[in-house]
């Protein structure tokens, strides 16, 4: 099992950060890249606890599809979600927030199993922990821009 913890700091609130990370239409932003589009559950607005989302993106080429499901629920500290379709064999993404002096410490804790055995884990340790490790972060990096200017407000309404 391949694990990916990443921390990005946001100079925003954390309420605010929290619901753009589970903001469907921020994730449509940024994932341009590989064509993301939400095509199942959920495809708009703000994800919930026990909904689903099912994703269709090209990665290496190739179309595939990936639905979770939002399995822990907290707002504004923690959601984590859960594949419960899809090309991984196993797949979770816990997302955490903390509040801090200047905004919010964003992490998240990813984890994946690969298909195919001895072949899926030489994957894993070759390019595909790496390849997930830089998508998390274009996204990450895409929700900083957007939480710190004012791209937000046509995504989220703010308490």
């Amino acid at each position: 099992m391949a694990k990916i913890y990443l921390e990005t700091f946001v100079n925003a609130p954390i309420e605010r950060v929290f619901d753009l990370a589970r903001s469907i239409d921020l994730h449509k932003l940024s994932t341009k890249g590989t064509n993301e589009e939400a095509i199942a559950g959920r495809t708009t607005g703000l994800i919930e606890l026990n909904e689903t989302v099912t994703w269709k993106a090209k990665h290496f080429g190739i179309y595939q599809t990936l639905t979770v499901v939002i399995t822990q629920f907290d707002r504004p500290n923690l959601f984590a979600d859960k594949m419960v379709k899809g090309t991984f064999a196993t797949m979770t993404h816990k997302h955490k927030f903390d509040k801090i002096d200047n905004g919010t410490k964003m992490t998240d804790i990813f984890e994946f199993t690969s298909p195919l055995g001895f072949l899926g884990r030489l994957a894993e340790k070759i390019f595909l922990t790496s390849y997930m490790t830089q998508f998390l972060m274009t996204r990450n990096q895409e929700l900083k821009i957007v939480a710190e200017g004012d791209k937000w407000r046509s995504l989220i309404a703010e308490e």
